[in-house]
């Protein structure tokens, strides 16, 4: 692919694409002159496969760069996230570190609290930069490769304590510094052919606790099940795939604590989405959510909503029941 046609052309989106050029310069570690490699320079990137660091990826590689992309695993990546990072990266002939962490153990995590995010993300974040300098040791480089993440220019401006595990760490983020928005991104990856230009968010299964709940591997893996179940639903019976997120919810009669709390499943899909479903459709869905992780509440609930990101960081209403917030 020609990165002068496809990065450069003119309109909104090349103009705004261009912005970005700069600050990988900025940032990439320059190829040593003895290197058979014409890249204009490499850096390090935590990769979940997700949108954002896809598309920084594809945007490198594109105008020369080579990114070095750390993926780690865990349980509280999906299976098939990993595998599909894999795969990616293959077909791209982009290098891939698989870096395997859990990060279940780490007190806020375990706790549930609503910081789970920023020990998570400050924990492996810390873990890739300490493996970043023990290579640049072994190898006797002048130093580690910059670390990068796929943060952009809208999650400045949401709820993200992982963002600030990062800042906190000098990790770079190259699409917030060139201004690039979560539209922008996708805009773009269409614009420069990046295939999957429409792909979904999602996010770390933590997500789809709420906070006070202890995750463990066995709960996560049946979301990650049950979510798969869902995807094939969905892809089987033909048309787009919807977004949509699987997660278990404090009943609302006023019974659930911190300690114990009293959790709904519920399958959460766009109110547009939700209403191409015939009701024979929604038992069936809930037929295989149910076989594909029978250790899961049931019966599922299909609950539709107005936006699915962040849902657990939303207000509540009061319960009167309970007398707590």
């Amino acid at each position: 692919m020609d990165s002068g046609s496809q990065l450069h052309g003119t309109g909104t989106g090349g103009d705004v694409l261009a912005m970005l050029e700069p600050v990988l310069v900025g940032i990439a570690v320059p190829v040593a002159p003895a290197s058979a490699s014409p890249s204009r320079g490499r850096f390090a990137l935590a990769f979940s496969g997700g949108m954002d660091s896809r598309f920084l990826a594809h945007a490198a590689q594109l105008l020369g760069f080579s990114p070095l992309l750390l993926h780690v695993t865990g349980p509280h990546v999906p299976p098939e996230e990993s595998d599909f990072a894999r795969r990616w990266t293959a077909a791209r002939g982009l290098s891939l570190r698989e870096v395997p962490a859990d990060p279940l153990s780490l007190p806020l995590v375990a706790q549930g609290s609503r910081r789970r995010c920023y020990a998570c993300k400050r924990e492996l974040f810390s873990r890739l930069l300490s493996d970043l300098e023990r290579e640049a040791r072994h190898l006797s480089l002048p130093g580690p490769l910059p670390l990068c993440d796929g943060t952009n220019a809208s999650d400045l401006h949401a709820f993200r304590p992982g963002t600030q595990a990062a800042q906190e760490l000098g990790i770079r983020s190259p699409l917030a510094l060139a201004g690039l928005s979560k539209a922008d991104i996708y805009r773009l990856a269409s614009l420069s052919d990046l295939d999957e230009p429409e792909q979904k968010p999602r996010p770390c299964l933590l997500t789809r606790l709420p906070y006070g709940v202890r995750p463990d591997a066995s709960l996560l893996e049946g979301l990650a099940a049950g979510e798969r179940a869902v995807r094939a639903f969905f892809e089987e019976h033909g048309g787009p795939l919807p977004d949509f997120r699987l997660r278990l919810v404090p009943q609302e009669d006023g019974t659930q604590s911190v300690s114990a709390p009293s959790l709904c499943l519920d399958l959460h899909l766009l109110h547009a989405d939700a209403l191409h479903l015939s009701r024979d459709a929604e038992h069936r869905l809930a037929r295989v959510i149910a076989k594909a992780a029978p250790a899961l509440p049931m019966p599922v609930r299909l609950v539709p909503q107005d936006t699915l990101s962040g849902f657990f960081d939303r207000p509540r209403p009061r319960s009167d029941s309970a007398g707590q917030p």
